[in-house]
């Protein structure tokens, strides 16, 4: 690991402040993702600002009845929150898809947001990698892809989003709050929020340097029958193959958003209309123009077939 300059903000200001004037200065937190990153080199981070003491810890309802979380609640506390457990099933569920007790104590709403898109290739640093390093190429197009994404994916970059939570948040309407440099403030729709690679597969976020994550907030509840369905080679600390989060009205519409398949969350309000249809028409929709590889291939059906059943699973809920 390499040396690196450390401090502790005060406030979301102060920290936005001081990553800005610091170049490859980065925000800490729980650390579960950035900490790993600098241990093999991927991350070389001169200055690191230490956010965990500016409050935003919070989980509070909002004036217009939806929830407003804070960037720094620990997964855990966000899983076990009663209007979460009680409004945002689909929320708590996909928390607990994640990573493991130890992690999820740790880890916050913000860093999970914020957590590498990546594959084994990224953190290879004897191999070349687009996201480590731009123009270098893609490991990952030529040798073992199995993991990897099969829709969205461009000739740079074919790695997945790794996250349970941000599907989960994709389909509920999320909105990113956040501060500048310079105070000022704005909301990100996180349909807007996550970026696909493009020429670009090393700029994940629509974020600005300095940029500070400050909360999520969730609409309204809309009600309906939440279900994750998390499909993965090993029960635990696995990342998805491919992963259904669904909201199924009693009327059969509803939403759904796929994870380990897209650089990013995947969903397509086209394929929503589709949900009375039933799940052959969602799928048609949903993975409309995907190219697998040689090795992933698999995943169509597998996410075919996890999509008619966690439609299933709703129906009979």
């Amino acid at each position: 690991m390499k040396a690196f300059t450390y401090e502790r903000a005060a406030s979301p200001a102060e920290a936005a402040a001081a990553i800005a004037r610091t170049p490859g200065a980065k925000f800490i937190a729980g650390g579960t993702n950035l900490l790993d990153l600098m241990k093999v080199g991927v991350e070389a981070p001169s200055h690191l600002v230490d956010v965990n003491g500016i409050g935003l810890d919070k989980v509070e309802l909002t004036a217009d009845g939806g929830l407003r979380i804070g960037a720094l609640v620990r997964n855990t506390d966000l899983a076990a929150h009663a209007l979460v457990r009680r409004d945002y099933a689909l929320l708590a569920r996909a928390i607990l898809a994640g990573a493991s007790p130890q992690l999820r104590n740790r880890a916050t709403t913000a860093g999970n947001l914020l957590q590498r898109t990546r594959c084994p290739y990224f953190y290879d640093t004897n191999m070349p990698c687009n996201k480590r390093v731009p123009g270098s190429g893609c490991s990952a197009r030529e040798g073992i892809n199995r993991q990897h994404a099969v829709i969205g994916v461009s000739e740079q970059c074919i790695a997945t989003q790794p996250s349970d939570m941000c599907v989960a948040l994709r389909a509920l309407d999320a909105t990113i709050e956040t501060v500048r440099a310079n105070g000022a403030t704005r909301r990100i729709p996180i349909a807007d929020f996550h970026r696909l690679p493009g020429s670009t597969p090393h700029i994940e976020t629509t974020l600005e340097q300095g940029e500070l994550i400050t909360a999520v907030t969730l609409p309204v509840p809309v009600g309906g029958t939440h279900i994750y369905r998390k499909v993965r080679d090993r029960a635990s600390y696995a990342f998805a193959l491919v992963s259904v989060a669904a909201i199924v009205q009693r009327d059969g519409s509803g939403r759904i958003a796929l994870g380990g398949v897209a650089h990013k969350p995947w969903r397509m309000e086209q394929a929503e209309a589709e949900m009375p249809n039933g799940a052959a028409a969602v799928s048609a929709r949903l993975l409309l123009g995907a190219t697998p590889t040689e090795h992933n291939a698999f995943k169509i059906p597998l996410a075919e077939r996890a999509i008619a059943a966690a439609l299933a699973q709703a129906k009979g809920a």
